[in-house]
């Protein structure tokens, strides 16, 4: 009798690796939304909103800070790159001999 594994978009079930790259991918992508909404609601307090003069100028100072951070998350999901967690499954798979199945998980079908 084989054990039914429970897979869900956020992980809790199947391989222990495949679970953490699984929150390690929507740990980052809550935080790229975080930043763009921050980025968002400074642009909106810099062009529509009434601050004062020398909050004005603070926010200004924050936008072009927050420029940088949407560079980098936008080279994060864009840019090609060498991720630890990939070599880490690459080197899961090398020593497993190519078989990827971990012990007494279930195979979907």
């Amino acid at each position: 009798m084989s054990k039914k594994v429970h897979r869900s978009l956020f992980g809790g079930g199947g391989n222990a690796l495949e679970n953490r790259k699984l929150l390690n991918f929507w740990a980052r992508f809550c935080i790229s939304i975080a930043n763009a909404i921050t980025f968002l609601i400074l642009l909106w307090l810099l062009f529509f909103s009434e601050v004062q003069e020398t909050s004005r100028d603070y926010v200004g100072i924050l936008c072009g800070a927050y420029v940088a951070v949407l560079a980098k998350s936008t080279d994060y999901w864009f840019k090609d790159k060498d991720d630890a967690e990939d070599k880490e499954t690459q080197q899961l798979h090398a020593a497993n001999g190519g078989n990827n199945k971990v012990e007494g998980e279930a195979t979907n079908g």
